[in-house]
């Protein structure tokens, strides 16, 4: 079930994260006195802004779960770069047997990506990108490997310092 429900949420502070319910997953256990059903739910945060975090929330009932999730989720926020909408370079990761691969777009072009991602990318505040999921669809293993490729890239100021180069060297080659 990978149908994408969303709200807004109010974290700590006065920021305002958009919560995003990626895969909701119904868990039979059978027993003795019969069958025991559990959930766990897949969430999703972000405000839009460059800031966007993944949580899995289990309990007896859905929205216990994805009450849950949404705590889950608020622990392990990331910071983002944007730069005019997307993102600064293409980056490739993987976590399990899924493996992701994100680039840049020009203006104009949206999020093209599958179902998972697309939830995380838009959490994020990346209104244009290109992403190919290559290996796995688990949506639990495609959001971990979104959230670290995210977590991988580095602006163009970061690698200017870093390799003692002029902005305008790292722009260009």
């Amino acid at each position: 079930m990978s149908k994408v429900i969303e709200s807004r949420v109010k974290a700590g502070g006065d920021v305002e994260l958009k919560e995003k319910v990626v895969a909701i997953n119904r868990v039979v256990k059978t027993t003795k006195g019969g069958r025991t059903f559990s959930f766990s739910a897949l969430v999703v945060v972000g405000n839009s802004n460059g800031v966007v975090g993944q949580g899995l929330g289990k309990a007896k009932e859905v929205q216990e779960a994805i009450a849950k999730g949404i705590d889950d989720a608020k622990k392990n926020l990331v910071k983002v770069p944007i730069m005019h909408g997307t993102i600064p370079h293409e980056q490739l990761a993987k976590s399990g047997a899924a493996k992701v691969l994100i680039k840049p777009a020009a203006h104009g072009a949206g999020v093209i990506a599958g179902g998972s991602m697309r939830a995380v990318l838009e959490s994020a505040g990346i209104t244009d990108v290109l992403a190919k999921s290559l290996g796995s669809a688990n949506p639990h293993n495609v959001v971990k490997a979104t959230i670290e490729a995210l977590k991988l890239l580095r602006e163009p100021i970061q690698i200017s310092k870093t390799r003692s180069l002029k902005l305008s060297k790292v722009f260009n080659g």
